[in-house]
């Protein structure tokens, strides 16, 4: 069975966390700047805050000082980034990247604190709701 060195699990939870912050800030400043949606934008604000109390408990210092930007591998621009056509389109794709990130960082909490996983996964599906309601309405 192959296990993970601290450096690579907290390299994971890094890249993901700010992956996820990133995608938040942006769907949080759409709801705000483009649709004027004030619950919204609050909302997705929360959601912000929520995740980052939550992977702080892992250790900022952990975290940070597993950064490896210059050996990452995955760090390049792929195609499909550079097509947005509308607001939407980002909103869109920001919302399945916070997602996404939030699911690596629940399965890989689970190596680091079981509660903090189901946090996660609780915070996962307010922003499945969340998604839901924008893209219905827009």
């Amino acid at each position: 069975m192959q296990t993970i060195n601290d450096k690579n699990l907290y390299r994971i939870v890094d890249a993901n966390f700010n992956r996820a912050k990133e995608g938040l800030r942006v769907c949080e400043d759409i709801c705000r700047f483009v649709y004027d949606e004030k619950s919204q934008t609050r909302k997705w604000k929360d959601l912000r805050h929520q995740l980052t109390t939550v992977v702080s408990s892992f250790g900022v210092k952990k975290i940070v000082q597993s950064r490896n930007i210059q050996g990452d591998v995955g760090k390049a621009t792929t195609r499909t980034e550079l097509k947005r056509n509308q607001v939407a389109d980002i909103f869109y794709a920001n919302s399945q990247r916070v997602k996404e990130s939030i699911r690596v960082l629940e399965e890989f909490a689970k190596l680091l604190n079981k509660t903090k996983a189901r946090e996660l996964k609780k915070i996962r599906y307010q922003i499945y709701a969340l998604e839901k309601k924008i893209v219905e309405k827009y």
